[in-house]
């Protein structure tokens, strides 16, 4: 069950960005989108930390997964301000690339955030650049330029191509400053704080420009619903779900399925179509992609093996840190 969890996860962070074109379709704005995505996802988690007093502990603690530690203001209020700034920050990037450009170029030109996080990692001294780290990254810079000059005739604009390069460098920092804070909460409140941080930004920010028009028809309220409850609240949990069975990396290594489920579902239901080039290029960055994260989950089950020497105890090898998830 674990990669089916897993799998599923992908798949609704990967109808995210088709979800967002039907209810630009249907009247929806930006603000509005956001707003409500953020609002009612909050709403729906915490509900469900209301309704299951468990969750607010996490999962019960194993020999790959620390307890949770005390949630002091410190970590509280960095979880809010995690959400209040950079997820808001990030999902106002996307969706405004959204209104610009399909929605297959921008998975795939979003979808470039693991390879920066890991060399933004390399650069802080958080992770070490071997060889094949190295080949892997100019595999993916490769492939980036190939989706990006293969445009053939999809809807390509420069300034949706910025923005989305802006999310994902936005949510490469909201990852690493996440690492702060990830074991120190269970998962379902750090998403319910993130969740409520970024909703009271966008509603401060909804007053301060005079309010967001929700005044459009029952279909944008389903795809918004979709958005909030699929996209979001349902893609954290299963993702959770499988996360807790398969482990760190070998969840990250089956999120790659995410654009390709968003560039699938776009042919389907939008049109749109990627050239011979880009589709080359989208599998240049997805193979780095699962090479920066298949290499750790190796060395990760080397480190766990115990090691011995004469007349000693197993000592137990450090812990993988876990993954984080749209």
């Amino acid at each position: 069950m674990g990669p089916a969890m897993c799998l599923l996860s992908a798949a609704c962070f990967g109808a995210m960005a088709i979800f967002g074109k039907l209810a630009y379709a249907a009247g929806v704005s930006p603000a509005a989108l956001l707003l409500v995505r953020f609002g009612l996802a909050a709403a729906v988690l915490m509900l469900l930390l209301l309704l299951r007093p468990g969750l607010r502990r996490g999962p019960s603690p194993s020999a790959s997964a620390p307890r949770p530690g005390r949630a002091t203001a410190g970590v509280l209020g960095t979880a809010v301000g995690l959400g209040a700034v950079g997820y808001a920050a990030q999902a106002s990037l996307y969706f405004s690339a959204l209104e610009l450009m399909d929605a297959s170029l921008l998975s795939l030109v979003f979808y470039t955030y693991p390879l920066l996080v890991t060399v933004t990692a390399v650069l802080l001294g958080r992770d070490r650049l071997t060889s094949g780290r190295v080949a892997a990254l100019a595999a993916a810079c490769c492939g980036t330029l190939l989706v990006l000059i293969g445009t053939g005739g999809l809807d390509f604009n420069p300034l949706g191509v910025l923005l989305a390069f802006g999310a994902s460098i936005t949510y490469t920092v909201y990852i690493l400053v996440s690492d702060t804070v990830v074991h120190r909460l269970p998962p379902v409140v750090l998403c319910a704080l993130v969740m409520t941080g970024a909703a009271f930004t966008l509603a401060v920010r909804a007053l301060l420009t005079g309010g967001v028009d929700l005044g459009f028809g029952v279909q944008g309220w389903w795809w918004l619903a979709c958005i909030a409850v699929v996209s979001t609240v349902v893609a954290m949990l299963t993702f959770f779900a499988g996360l807790r069975r398969t482990g760190p990396s070998t969840a990250a290594i089956l999120s790659t399925f995410e654009p390709v489920v968003t560039t699938a579902l776009a042919a389907l239901t939008l049109t749109e179509f990627l050239t011979p080039v880009q589709l080359v290029g989208g599998l240049l960055v997805l193979s780095s992609v699962a090479v920066l994260q298949a290499r750790p989950a190796r060395a990760g089950r080397r480190d766990r093996e115990p090691h011995r020497t004469s007349g000693q105890r197993a000592v137990d090898a450090p812990k993988e840190p876990a993954p984080y998830t749209r």
